[in-house]
């Protein structure tokens, strides 16, 4: 008997084998594919007010990032490879094929957004458009970190600290960490809603999950940016959408356009009002930007 998804009305919840991985996934829909990626701390859930209306035209897949929600969570690896861009866009891409979907269009918010520009230079003829949600590119942002973001994303500079100082200090009061990040970054009251928190906080609970998103940012800035060094004069060739939130610390640091010209051909995109999270805040802008962008 199918599990269905308590959050993402009429999707279907499987756990797939992503070539050694299990990666739990949400799948709904008929028409072309079309994968979300969720970011740090969220969930596949994360997508609970966009996907089902994405599913009226798409064959939706959502999945959970290795390490987060109830995919497999892996140690981190010598040198945090387990948790770098290229090791989670090879998941996606796996599940993607695994469900029968060679090509497709890809959403990723935050560190979704940063797996799936990894995914569109390593696998270039599985991807067909990109989206990207509040965020400029990793290499980028690392390179003109000052002050004003260092304060803004302390996590940036605490999560990467060696095993396992963040762990363990996270670990005495989870709740209080998740709690204040994600109240931090939404700008709209009520964001996020009490039972996403609840879930949120369900995994983020579990000691592997917060070991492996600390491996997540580890690898961010460690052999990411070498992956991003070596593909420094590299462009992504098909079109790309970014969506940024007029009240989040990305709108207010970089020129988004700006960045994302550098690394791809094809780039349009605008703010939204609103904080971090934007398909939580502002799901109403997000899909008519969608609409237009996927059509």
């Amino acid at each position: 008997m199918a599990m269905m998804d308590p959050f993402l009305a009429g999707f279907e919840l499987r756990d797939v084998d992503a070539d050694g991985i299990r990666i739990r996934a949400a799948i709904g829909g008929s028409g072309p594919p079309l994968l979300l990626l969720h970011g740090h701390p969220q969930t596949h859930a994360t997508w609970h007010a966009v996907a089902p209306r994405l599913a009226e035209r798409f064959s939706v897949v959502a999945m959970d990032l290795r390490g987060y929600g109830d995919s497999e969570k892996p140690g981190g690896g010598e040198g945090h490879a387990h948790y770098a861009k290229r090791a989670m866009a090879a998941d996606a891409v796996a599940v993607m094929r695994r469900l029968g979907h060679g090509r497709f269009a890809v959403i990723g918010h935050d560190r979704g957004g940063r797996v799936a520009h990894r995914m569109a230079l390593d696998h270039p003829g599985a991807v067909t458009r990109l989206a990207v949600f509040d965020i400029a590119p990793t290499a980028t942002m690392y390179a003109h970190t000052d002050k004003a973001f260092a304060t803004a994303y302390f996590w940036w500079f605490f999560l990467i600290q060696p095993e396992p100082l963040p762990e363990r200090l996270i670990g005495a009061d989870p709740e209080f960490f998740l709690r204040t990040h994600l109240e931090g970054q939404s700008k709209t009251p009520g964001v996020p809603r009490p039972e996403l928190f609840a879930e949120y906080l369900r995994v983020y609970s579990d000691p592997a999950t917060r070991h492996a998103i600390c491996e997540d940012y580890r690898a961010a800035a460690t052999i990411d940016l070498e992956h991003d060094a070596a593909d420094a004069d590299r462009r992504v060739e098909v079109p790309l959408l970014a969506l940024w939130g007029a009240k989040g610390t990305v709108g207010r640091t970089y020129d988004v356009l700006a960045t994302w010209r550098e690394k791809a051909t094809d780039v349009r995109g605008h703010a939204i009002a609103c904080g971090h999270t934007l398909q939580e805040e502002r799901p109403d802008l997000v899909l008519a930007a969608l609409g237009d962008f996927l059509r």
